[in-house]
């Protein structure tokens, strides 16, 4: 696939390319002529070409091979699986430098096309996600809830199921929250949510406001609890907004920098998760886990703020009541293997009932 000309303005003619090109993608695609997409281009072309690929559905091969790839690429990647190549110079001829970086997409294009081409349609078509033997649960995961989450997961997969871990990084939210919304799942464990908190207080990794809605909205059985709402989340340390730099601060790698949450936005977070919860139209259950929302958080940790935790138990509990959502309060630590895998009995219990009642 070529896009062009470049320099186009984003209103006119580089609509109507994105529109042709979107057309005939999924024309191919339906055709059964469609075995990869690779696309060259600046930034016009990118928008262009990656507005196409994400309209294909997940496993089908897409390679962008973009100037734009070596910064922010949420906009062109969005929840979709685009593979983006930096073209390292401009678009601009054929060079000493561009020549084997463009070789080695097209090679990369041809090989995963081959491999698409010999590979089953029935496990490469994601249009029929969760029409296998095992039904499919969607669970959220940071690195600070993993032990739990993984138990969880253990759990879950003993009992049949095949489980589809979503990190909560922003895009990761947004394909969960995308999926969710298309009926994909059977259930959703959502135990980790520290999206709601950088959509709060300015983060880096929101997922945007509509996080824990698409579960609820499609009827869904949702078990949720509150890991990792206890930080927000920013870039390096030496961006931090002037606004944070004199709190709790810990570097948690180069890229990541994170921020203890306050008492009041804790709270805050409270209520618009109750609030969210509260409209759900499926089988909606809650678990609390007293003792600490991640590993930083745990008695003794860094993070360890009982009061702040407290407030948002508080304001979580009075935004729930007289809702149809239940609330479990556990005496532990959302990273407690017995957490992990009582929350998925929850969802288990929850998904027989529904389906029993059907």
């Amino acid at each position: 696939m070529s896009v062009g000309p470049r320099g186009a303005a984003g209103g006119g003619p580089e609509t109507r390319w994105a529109g042709g090109a979107h057309a005939t993608v999924l024309r191919l695609h339906a055709e059964g002529r469609l075995h990869a997409v690779l696309a060259i281009g600046g930034s016009g072309g990118t928008s262009i070409a990656t507005r196409a690929m994400r309209a294909l559905p997940l496993g089908v091969p897409k390679l962008m091979v973009s100037s734009m790839a070596s910064g922010d690429v949420s906009p062109y990647v969005g929840s979709s699986d685009i593979t983006m190549m930096y073209s390292v110079v401009d678009i601009a001829g054929i060079n000493s430098i561009s020549a084997p970086v463009l070789a080695n997409a097209a090679e990369a294009a041809a090989g995963m096309a081959k491999g698409f081409a010999r590979a089953s349609l029935e496990l490469r078509r994601p249009a029929r996600l969760g029409t296998g033997s095992r039904p499919l649960i969607a669970a959220s995961m940071a690195g600070v809830t993993t032990p739990g989450v993984d138990a969880a997961r253990e759990r879950l997969t003993e009992l049949g199921y095949e489980v589809l871990v979503f990190h909560v990084s922003g895009t990761g939210g947004r394909t969960l929250e995308t999926l969710a919304g298309q009926g994909v799942f059977a259930g959703v464990l959502d135990l980790t949510l520290s999206e709601l908190a950088d959509d709060l207080c300015g983060g880096i990794l929101t997922a945007g406001p509509d996080r824990l809605s698409a579960a609820g909205r499609a009827g869904i059985p949702q078990v949720v609890s509150l890991g990792a709402l206890d930080m927000v989340k920013f870039g390096p340390v030496e961006t931090l907004p002037e606004r944070v730099r004199y709190r709790r601060v810990r570097v948690h790698n180069p890229s990541i920098t994170v921020i203890r949450t306050t008492e009041a936005e804790c709270a805050e977070l409270g209520r618009r998760v109750a609030a969210k919860l509260r409209t759900a139209t499926g089988p909606t259950e809650v678990c609390v886990p007293l003792r600490g929302l991640s590993t930083l958080g745990a008695p003794g940790g860094p993070y360890h703020d009982p009061a702040a935790d407290r407030a948002l138990f508080s304001a979580l509990r009075d935004g729930l009541r007289g809702s149809a959502a239940r609330l479990h309060d556990y005496d532990t630590h959302i990273n407690d293997p017995a957490f992990g895998r009582a929350a998925a009995d929850r969802l288990h219990a929850m998904i027989g009932a529904l389906s029993a009642a059907a």
